[in-house]
């Protein structure tokens, strides 16, 4: 019996040692950002498909969550659409930046406003309260209703930096998720908001700028200035799962392959880079 209960015993640990836990590396959790969320969940699918026995936990709650997580060490990845030194209260320099991918942000309105591009100063108006009804910018005579994301959102961040410029937004409905958004402005007559290209579907109207409209190649060229990266934040640099998972999202072949195909543009079809001052450069 001795015998029976010591080899039980062997066995559960080797189990406990198999499945892995965060002390040997073997399960990582990455928070942050809903706006890479579906890229960095796909992409955590298919590598544990690829690599049995090992875990990623991949949650959301926006970048300023994914930023202070990481900051705190409670996490072994932060996403974030906005570099940590754009965010109070981050020192970005106990973190290493992993760029993932760039995702292009495309205001979006519900159909039945029938307008199809407005000037940056129109959108910002209509962010700013300025302009409150759609005929005022050529549309129906149909009360102008604004859905934004939640304070801390990275796409938010983005959007106020390029398009209201400082202007202080109206008060208006906030979201945390980018699918509510896009479900709120799809069913809601009059509504407008801004989400990433990935999720742009017929059930919403995206507006160009200027006649220049939402498309990757655009955001390579910054002919479309509404973008940001996509980073993968580790407090200083990573190890063990955490090393091996971010090597494999960086990756040739996960860049051509899966990033294209979740609708994020792969850092390597960038024809500018820009840094956390919004200066931008060629490559």
């Amino acid at each position: 019996m001795k015998k029976i209960l010591a080899f039980l015993a062997a066995a559960s640990l080797a189990l406990l040692a198999a499945c892995g836990t965060k002390d040997n590396g073997e399960a990582i959790t990455a928070v942050g950002s809903s706006a890479l969320q579906p890229l960095v969940e796909a992409a955590a699918s298919q590598f544990q498909t690829d690599n049995l026995g090992v875990f990623i936990n991949v949650q959301g709650g926006g970048s300023g969550t994914g930023l202070s997580q990481i900051q705190q060490g409670a996490v072994e990845i932060g996403n974030s659409d906005l570099f940590a030194e754009e965010k109070a209260g981050i020192d970005a320099s106990k973190l290493v930046d992993h760029r993932v991918a760039v995702v292009g942000i495309a205001p979006i309105v519900n159909k039945q406003v029938g307008v199809t591009s407005l000037t940056v100063v129109q959108l910002r108006r209509l962010f700013t309260g300025e302009i409150t009804n759609w005929k005022q910018v050529g549309g129906p005579n149909l009360p102008v209703v604004v859905v934004n994301r939640a304070q801390g959102s990275g796409t938010r961040a983005t959007f106020e930096k390029w398009v209201l410029q400082d202007r202080q937004p109206k008060a208006a409905q906030e979201q945390d998720s980018t699918g509510m958004v896009r479900s709120i402005v799809a069913s809601t007559p009059g509504a407008v908001s801004y989400v990433a290209f990935s999720y742009v579907d017929k059930t919403v109207q995206a507006l160009a700028l200027s006649g220049v409209k939402p498309t990757d190649t655009n955001v390579a060229t910054n002919a479309w200035p509404i973008w940001s990266y996509e980073h993968m934040y580790t407090r200083g640099k990573p190890t063990g799962l955490t090393k091996r998972f971010l090597a494999y999202v960086e990756s040739p072949a996960t860049q051509n392959r899966l990033v294209a195909k979740m609708g994020y543009i792969p850092m390597t079809k960038m024809q500018v880079e820009r840094d956390a001052d919004g200066n931008v450069t060629k490559r």
